[in-house]
C-alpha cells in the first residue's frame, strides 16, 4: 500500500508538471518510500537522478532534504557539536544537531547527492543508520536516537561505488563494500531514448512545439548523443546531459542563435583538441558548418 501525507510542509519539494518519470526508477523510489528500503541511483550527470526523488517525494507530500557530500562536508556537519550561545546575557555551551540525527527523528526523506564524492570519515557515520531499523549513538550527548517511522534514506552517485576510471567524474572514489551491501535497492538512470528525451526538452521549452522548432531540437539531441557514443568510445571526453540540451535551447531563444548558443553553452567547455571532432558531430546533425557569426539580437525578457 502506498503510503502518502494528507498536508504539505515547507520541506516538501515543489511539483513539477512537466517532469517525465522513468518507470523502473519510479519503482525503485517508490519501492524505498513505502517499504523503507535504502535505494542508491546511479547515473551520468544531468540524468535527473536527484530530481526525479524529489517529484516522486513531491507527490506523495514527503518532506524532502538533500545534502551534497561535497569535500567540505565533514563529520560534524552530519553529527552535530557542541556551539557557544547567548542565553540570558551569558555565553554557555549547547549541543547542536546535525543534518542526520535531525532528519532522523523526523518524517524525512534524506537524499546524499554526489555520493561516491563523501569523504571517508563521514561515509562511516552514515554506515550507522543504513540498516532499515539502523539506530544513531551519539558519543557526546550519550544517546541512542531511534529513526522515525517515516523516515527514508536515498543517495545519488555517478558510479557505482568502484571508483572511477574514465576521468569525467574527478574526485569520486570507492566505496567500502560492506557500505554498499546496505543500499537495498540500486537504480541505475542513464540517459533516455530519443523521442522521450524530446518530450522532455518540449516540456520544458514548449516555444519549440512548431515543426521548425522540432527539427531544430531533433538536431540537437542527435548531436548530444553523437557526443554520447563519442564520450563512450574514448573519442571526446565531455559529454552533452539532457540539461545541457535544455540549457542550448533556452539559450538559442536568447541569443537568436543555435550555432553562437551551442559554443556557450557545450563546445567553449570542450578540450580544445576535441573541438573539431565535436563540430563535425554538428555538422552531421545540422547539415551545415559551425560558424563564427555572431548572437542575433537578444529576446527581451
Amino acid at each position: 500500500m502506498l503510503r502518502a501525507f494528507s498536508r504539505r510542509t515547507e520541506y516538501v519539494p515543489d511539483i513539477d508538471p512537466t517532469y517525465q518519470f522513468d518507470r523502473a526508477t519510479t519503482l525503485a523510489i517508490l519501492a524505498g518510500f513505502t517499504h523503507n528500503r535504502r535505494v542508491m541511483i546511479q547515473g551520468y550527470h544531468g540524468t535527473g537522478k536527484s530530481t526525479h526523488i524529489e517529484q516522486v517525494a513531491a507527490r506523495l507530500n514527503w518532506p524532502c532534504v538533500r545534502v551534497n557530500l561535497d569535500s567540505h562536508i565533514s563529520r560534524i556537519d552530519l553529527v552535530g557539536k557542541d556551539a557557544i550561545v547567548l542565553r540570558d546575557g551569558k555565553q554557555v555551551t549547547e549541543y547542536r544537531e546535525g543534518i542526520l540525527p535531525w532528519a532522523l527523528q523526523r518524517p524525512v526523506a534524506l537524499v546524499f547527492d554526489e555520493y561516491d564524492a563523501g569523504r571517508p570519515d563521514v561515509m562511516f557515520v552514515i554506515q550507522r543508520v543504513l540498516e532499515a531499523q539502523g539506530r544513531m549513538t551519539l558519543l557526546d550527548q550519550n544517546r541512542v536516537i531511534r529513526p522515525h517511522p517515516s523516515f527514508r534514506l536515498f543517495a545519488t552517485t555517478n558510479t557505482v561505488g568502484l571508483g572511477d576510471t574514465s576521468g569525467l567524474y574527478h574526485g569520486t572514489q570507492q566505496i567500502n563494500q560492506g557500505q554498499m551491501d546496505r543500499w537495498s535497492i540500486v537504480s541505475q538512470l542513464n540517459y533516455l531514448p530519443h523521442d522521450d528525451e524530446m518530450r522532455i526538452v518540449l516540456a520544458k521549452c514548449p516555444e519549440y512545439d512548431s515543426p521548425e522548432g522540432r527539427r531544430t531540437l531533433h538536431a540537437m539531441i542527435s548531436l548530444a548523443g553523437l557526443t554520447r557514443h563519442g564520450f563512450m568510445a574514448g573519442d571526446i571526453s565531455t559529454v552533452m546531459s539532457p540539461r545541457t540540451v535544455i540549457t542550448w535551447a533556452e539559450n538559442a531563444r536568447i541569443f537568436g542563435s543555435v550555432p553562437f548558443a551551442f559554443r556557450v553553452t557545450f563546445l567553449n567547455k570542450c578540450d580544445e583538441a576535441e573541438r573539431h571532432i565535436i563540430a563535425e558531430y554538428y555538422q552531421r546533425c545540422f547539415g551545415s558548418e559551425l560558424s563564427d557569426a555572431p548572437a542575433g539580437d537578444l529576446v527581451a525578457a
